[in-house]
C-alpha cells in the first residue's frame, strides 16, 4: 500500500467537563409519589421558602431557567395533590423538585462523532467551513443519547471547536404535529397490523390527522366492536399507537445554543439508547437540501434502525423504517438519489456490507452484498463508518473492521458512481489503528467514526477513542485514493 499520511488532531473532545440535563424522577408506583407529595404539603410556608432557595442556589447555575423546569414538573404530577388544595407558587416549584433529578450526560462517554456542514455558514473566513458535530453521549445505566457541537475547518483544515455552553436542554415535542394517513396506512401494512379494525380507525380520520384524533377515531372504532371482540384488538390498538408515537417531531428554543442541545429517548423503542447517529447533507433533485440521520433505536432487548430528519438543527423528525432490509446496526444513507432511486449502507448480517435502493425513503426491501471480509484486520465483521462521500473517482466510503481481541481499526473503500453495487478500490491496511494513548477506555481498542467530510483537499475523519472521547484526523484525499487496490 502507499503511504498515506494521517494527522492527529491535538483537538480533543473528552468528557471531563459534564454536562449534565435536568429530567424528570419517575417513581416506581403512585402510591410513593402520592406520599411524597403529601410530605411537601405538610411543610410550613417559611420551610418552604428556604428549601426553594436552596435548590435554586445548588442548580441555577447548571440548568437554564430552572424556575421553568420545576414549575413544569408540578403540572405533571398535580394529579398527586388532592382536589382543592392551594398552593403557592413557591411550593408548587418545590414540589417539582422532588420530581426531577440531573443527569449527566457523557459520564461514561461522548465518542462516535458524525460530521456534516453547519446550516449557517455566515461570517466564516474564506476557504473555512463552520461544520456540525453530532455524538454520542452516554451516561447512567449505559443510555445513550445525541449531543452536538459545533467547530470551523480553516482554509488548510485545520480543526477550531467552539467553546460548549456549559447548559443542556431537551426539546419539546410538537404539538398537534400531524400524519399523512396514505404514509401510515401503509408503515400499518408493513407491521401487518392493517385488518378490518384499523381500516375502520383510518376511515374516520381526516388526511392528515393528529394524535388525538387518532386516539379518538381508536376509541369509536373499538366501542363500535361486539363484546367479545374488543379484547382481541387491544393489542393492535396499543401497537398502532406505538407506531404513531415513534413517529414524532421535537423543537428546542432560537435562542439555544447547538451545543446545549440534547435528543434524549423518550419513546419506547428508544429508552435504553439512541445510537450513533450518521448524519448526511442530502442534496434533492430540485436543488434543495436537508439533513438526514440514520440511528439504532435500543429498548434493552432489540435494535432498530430508524430516521431523524432536520433543516436547521432546531427542529427534529424522528421516523420509523420499514421492511426486510432494515435490520441490524450501521446504516448509512448516500447523500443524493443515484439513477431517480434513494440508496443506503447496511450490515444486516453483522458481518458484511450491502447497498439498498429504495423509491422511498422510509421503506427499505432489497439489499445486494457488496464487501466482505478479506483482510486480517476486519476478519470478524466489517461495517461503515458513516454516508458515502462523492469523489470524482467514485463514493468514498470510510469503514470500519475488527480484528483480534475485539480490536477496531478504520479503513475505506471506494464504489463506482453511477452503480455503487460494484466495489472499484479498497485499502489493504487501515487508515486508523487506535495507538498507545487509544487503546484505553469504556470499550479498549476501538476507533469508530459515523460520519467524515472532505474540505480543502483533505479527509477529515472525526473518531471516537475506545468509546470515551473523541478526536481528528486529517489525510490527504489523493493518497488516500491512491492507495486503493
Amino acid at each position: 500500500m502507499r503511504q498515506v499520511d494521517v494527522t492527529r488532531s491535538t483537538v480533543t473532545l473528552d468528557p471531563d467537563r459534564t454536562h449534565v440535563l435536568a429530567r424528570p424522577f419517575r417513581l416506581m408506583s403512585d402510591q410513593r409519589s402520592i406520599k411524597i407529595s403529601a410530605r411537601v404539603m405538610a411543610l410550613p410556608e417559611n420551610e418552604v421558602h428556604t428549601l426553594l432557595e436552596g435548590v435554586r442556589a445548588e442548580f441555577s447555575d447548571r440548568q437554564l431557567n430552572i424556575d421553568e423546569f420545576l414549575r413544569g414538573r408540578f403540572d405533571a404530577v398535580s394529579p398527586y395533590l388532592l382536589d382543592g388544595q392551594k398552593l403557592s407558587e413557591e411550593r408548587k416549584l418545590l414540589l417539582g423538585g422532588y420530581f426531577s433529578h440531573e443527569y449527566s450526560l457523557e459520564s461514561a462517554a461522548l465518542f462516535n462523532p458524525s460530521m456534516v456542514p453547519h446550516p449557517d455558514q455566515s461570517d466564516v473566513p474564506p476557504g473555512s467551513l463552520r461544520f456540525v458535530l453530532s455524538l454520542r453521549a452516554t451516561a447512567e445505566g449505559h443510555v445513550s443519547s445525541i449531543a452536538f457541537r459545533s467547530g470551523i475547518l480553516d482554509a488548510h483544515a485545520s480543526v477550531t471547536m467552539d467553546v460548549p455552553s456549559r447548559y443542556s436542554l431537551e426539546p419539546t415535542q410538537v404539538p398537534n404535529s400531524t400524519f399523512d394517513k396514505p404514509l401510515f396506512e401503509r408503515k400499518l401494512q408493513e407491521l401487518r397490523l392493517m385488518g378490518d379494525f384499523n381500516r375502520d380507525v383510518l376511515g374516520g380520520l381526516p388526511d392528515p390527522f393528529t394524535m388525538e384524533e387518532l386516539r379518538a377515531s381508536i376509541g369509536r372504532a373499538a366501542k363500535q366492536l361486539p363484546e367479545h371482540e374488543r379484547e382481541t384488538t387491544k393489542g393492535i390498538a396499543r401497537e398502532t399507537l406505538m407506531l404513531a408515537r415513534s413517529n414524532y417531531e421535537v423543537q428546542f428554543t432560537a435562542e439555544s445554543r447547538l451545543s446545549e442541545r440534547v435528543l434524549f429517548p423518550v419513546t419506547p423503542s428508544q429508552s435504553n439508547g439512541i445510537e450513533d447517529a450518521r448524519f448526511v447533507l442530502f442534496h434533492n433533485e430540485d436543488g434543495t437540501q436537508i439533513y438526514y440521520a440514520t440511528y439504532t433505536a435500543y429498548d434493552g432487548k432489540m435494535i432498530l434502525p430508524q430516521f431523524l430528519e432536520t433543516r436547521d438543527f432546531l427542529r427534529f423528525k424522528f421516523i420509523t423504517l420499514n421492511g426486510p432490509a432494515v435490520e441490524n446496526k450501521g446504516m448509512a444513507l448516500f447523500p443524493r438519489k443515484i439513477k431517480g432511486r434513494y440508496a443506503m449502507l447496511g450490515r444486516q448480517d453483522a458481518e458484511n456490507i450491502y447497498v439498498m435502493f429504495s423509491d422511498h425513503l422510509h421503506f427499505w426491501h432489497t439489499m445486494q452484498l457488496i464487501l466482505e471480509p478479506k483482510f486480517s484486520w476486519e476478519f470478524i465483521q466489517l461495517g461503515n463508518c458513516g454516508s458515502p462521500i462523492e469523489t470524482d473517482a467514485g463514493w468514498l466510503v470510510i469503514s470500519h473492521g475488527v480484528g483480534p481481541m475485539r480490536k477496531y481499526c478504520i479503513g475505506a473503500f471506494l464504489l463506482d458512481r453511477d452503480d455503487p453495487t460494484k466495489v472499484i478500490g479498497r485499502l489493504p491496511e487501515p487508515l486508523i489503528k487506535p495507538n498507545a494513548n487509544e487503546r484505553d477506555g469504556y470499550v479498549p481498542n476501538v476507533v469508530y467514526s459515523c460520519g467524515s467530510l472532505v474540505h480543502a483537499g483533505q479527509l477529515i475523519i472525526p473518531y471516537g477513542i475506545s468509546d470515551y472521547a473523541t478526536t481528528f484526523a486529517t489525510i490527504p484525499l489523493d493518497q488516500v485514493l491512491a492507495a486503493m487496490e
